[in-house]
């Protein structure tokens, strides 16, 4: 790693919110976002506790947003059942999107080697149109009335550590949830009303290579309804002092478990049940 570059990590670092966990040192955090950068799997920090995990994270979120660019948003992750069984972990945690993110649109061509452990999963977006989500609750018919679209959305995530490492709570906080890259669809207006509401919870995403489906899951999949993912990263966001503005993107979760992604592959994630259906695709070279 060049002087440069590794200097540029700890300007990063010093430009981060100094945190009350007790990080590890700013060096050390340096070297693992400069691994996570050349797209490597770092070495995990030994015993992270999850309030140090997310230290770690507001600092490494700084290093990244000089390659990915400007903070637009959250992601969601553990939204789903399925994955958090896999990782033992029994509620969501919070992540920060970049630029970068969301920058691809349907159609566009990725290099299959994009990050250390590169996968792909159908997730979907919302645009909070109006702040003040937080109080909402689990009010449905008040939370729609913040969000004025859902777009669809391949996110393409990196799992970081090595394939033979399970990781901890703290580990992925640590690294914000493995937010990287994704490919974004054509938005879909919100009608905010019961049968837009209903229609959150029925519909169907399902997620497809070269042409055949790998999976399918309804909008309940996502912690009983996509709302309710919003609610939940609304009221994590507050007790940070950092409430949902208009203009924001929320990653709500996957649909589908996480896709090993190879040169060669084309993918597509469509979107049924909210009017004319959506198609969302992405290749990999």
């Amino acid at each position: 790693m060049g002087r440069w570059f590794f200097a540029a990590l700890l300007i990063g670092l010093a430009l981060a919110t100094a945190a009350k966990a007790a990080c590890p040192d700013d060096t050390a955090i340096a070297r693992f976002a400069g691994h996570i950068l050349q797209r490597q799997s770092p070495t995990p920090f030994a015993t992270l506790s999850p309030a140090d995990g997310r230290c770690v994270q507001e600092k490494l979120v700084a290093i990244f947003a000089q390659p990915f660019g400007d903070i637009v948003g959250f992601k969601l992750g553990l939204t789903n059942p399925a994955i958090q069984q896999r990782f033992g972990i029994d509620h969501p945690i919070r992540g920060t999107i970049f630029h970068a993110t969301l920058r691809a649109t349907s159609g566009a061509e990725i290099e299959a080697r994009f990050a250390a452990v590169p996968v792909l999963e159908a997730d979907m977006l919302v645009r909070i149109g109006m702040g003040g989500v937080e109080t909402a609750l689990n009010h449905h018919a008040a939370l729609i009335r913040h969000i004025d679209q859902v777009i669809p959305f391949i996110e393409l995530p990196d799992l970081v550590y090595a394939p033979d490492y399970r990781p901890s709570l703290g580990d992925l906080l640590a690294v914000n949830v493995g937010a990287r890259l994704g490919v974004v669809g054509k938005p879909i207006a919100v009608t905010p009303g019961a049968d837009f509401i209903a229609a959150l919870g029925r519909m169907s995403i399902s997620l497809h290579q070269d042409g055949r489906e790998v999976s399918r899951a309804p909008g309940a999949a996502i912690l009983g309804h996509p709302l309710n993912a919003l609610a939940w990263i609304a009221r994590d966001l507050a007790r940070d002092g950092r409430p949902l503005r208009a203009g924001d993107v929320v990653s709500l979760g996957s649909f589908s478990p996480p896709q090993p992604v190879v040169a060669g592959q084309a993918w597509a994630a469509r979107y049924e049940g909210l009017g004319e259906a959506q198609e969302v695709l992405v290749r990999f070279r």
